[in-house]
């Protein structure tokens, strides 16, 4: 769906307390967390004015999302 928040606490709920943790102890993942949060909120925007770029930097975009997400996911479930 277009426009969707795809930030974490939203897309995993049940590792809040996790991710709450993280944030306060480890600089490393509270800086890439916050880099996904802002592109996150940017693709959401673009996605919400249908997208006035071209589609090649959308995909690079969302691509560099996923990429950021499953970093941030992988620190998530290993600690």
């Amino acid at each position: 769906m277009l426009g969707e928040d795809h930030s974490l606490i939203v897309d995993f709920p049940e590792l809040e307390t996790e991710i709450q943790k993280l944030m306060q102890s480890d600089t490393e993942f509270a800086q890439e967390n916050k880099k996904y949060t802002q592109l996150d909120k940017e693709i959401r925007s673009l996605e919400l004015r249908n997208a006035p770029i071209d589609d090649d930097e959308m995909h690079r975009m969302k691509s560099e999302r996923a990429f950021l997400k499953d970093a941030l996911y992988k620190k998530l479930t290993s600690s």
